[in-house]
């Protein structure tokens, strides 16, 4: 097994064979972007600290000695999240069970793309200088981090990357109301009906929903669902985060405008989801945008 030796410039000093996405692309103007298959980053925000985790970067490194996101070339067939995740690990020691993803933001240049994936800390860390390319790893506050000589790119994006840092979509579901907007037979077994509504929610969970849905900036988030059950479907079993289960005790409209009002005050984006006028009137004024349940529904399809 062959040793590539040191090649300046590049990002990532290899010690092994190399990926087949460890390559530059050359745009006609002579500008390089790193990674045959694009590339992405881990953008960790840390709430209690109020910081996020950056790269001091080597000299001998692309832009070397600024500052910047764990980050590195996609691998062949590879998501961008999965990338970003397998790069923060490499590079700096961050488990992915502590990592939730908020959102993505995609720079798409046609002949290449990077991947800012914006992910809350569930697990606290230390990060851990894991390979060569790390002056130094630390915890910087975010009114802090233009102190810092930044890579260029990082610091065209910051602006933007920053102010997700101040959105926490969530999405209220209504589910007696979008389990009655599909004739399927829910009446005949409403629990059974709701539980297989959930299963979707959480496979929509994993995928994202489009910034443009959300009416947000970026390319995906993956907001917090939170479903209000009322009536014999509250016999539905719990959920896993980023879904979860809130059972009326009385009336599911107000149960609802109760959870909405509550993360209006809380700080949230919240989306409602349900077809009902008189709740959608009453949400509104709780601080929620609403949405009927055949945006959903699209959603879901």
């Amino acid at each position: 097994m062959s040793i590539e030796p040191p090649v300046p410039g590049e990002p990532r000093r290899p010690s092994g064979p190399r990926d087949s996405g460890d390559a530059w692309v050359v745009a006609p103007s002579g500008d390089r972007y790193w990674g045959r298959f694009g590339a992405a980053g881990l953008l960790a925000f840390d709430a209690a600290r109020d910081s996020v985790l950056l790269q001091h970067r080597v000299s001998w490194s692309h832009f070397g000695g600024t500052w910047a996101l764990p980050g590195g070339a996609r691998h062949e067939g590879e998501s961008a999240m999965d990338a970003a995740l397998r790069e923060a690990l490499e590079e700096a020691g961050v488990p992915a069970r502590s990592i939730r993803p908020r959102a993505t933001s995609v720079l798409d240049l046609d002949i290449w793309s990077y991947t800012t994936v914006v992910g809350d800390v569930v697990e606290p860390f230390e990060p851990v200088i894991s390979d060569p390319e790390s002056h130094a790893l630390e915890w910087v506050r975010v009114d802090e981090v233009l102190d810092h000589p930044l890579h260029p790119s990082f610091e065209d994006s910051w602006g933007h990357l920053r102010t997700t840092l101040a959105l926490r979509p969530v999405i209220v579901v209504d589910a007696a109301n979008v389990v009655g907007s599909v004739p399927d037979g829910w009446w005949k077994d409403r629990p059974g009906a709701t539980d297989r509504l959930l299963d979707r929610l959480d496979a929509l969970a994993k995928v994202g929903v489009p910034g443009t849905a959300l009416e947000l900036p970026g390319d995906r988030w993956f907001p917090r669902v939170v479903v209000v059950v009322e009536g014999e479907a509250r016999a539905v079993g719990d959920r896993d985060d980023p879904v979860s289960v809130v059972r009326a005790e009385g009336s599911g409209d107000d149960a609802i405008v109760d959870v909405a009002t509550e993360l209006d005050g809380a700080g949230a984006v919240v989306t409602v989801v349900t077809s009902d006028v008189g709740l959608s009137h009453r949400v509104k004024r709780a601080g929620a945008t609403v949405h009927g349940s055949g945006w959903l529904l699209d959603l879901l399809s």
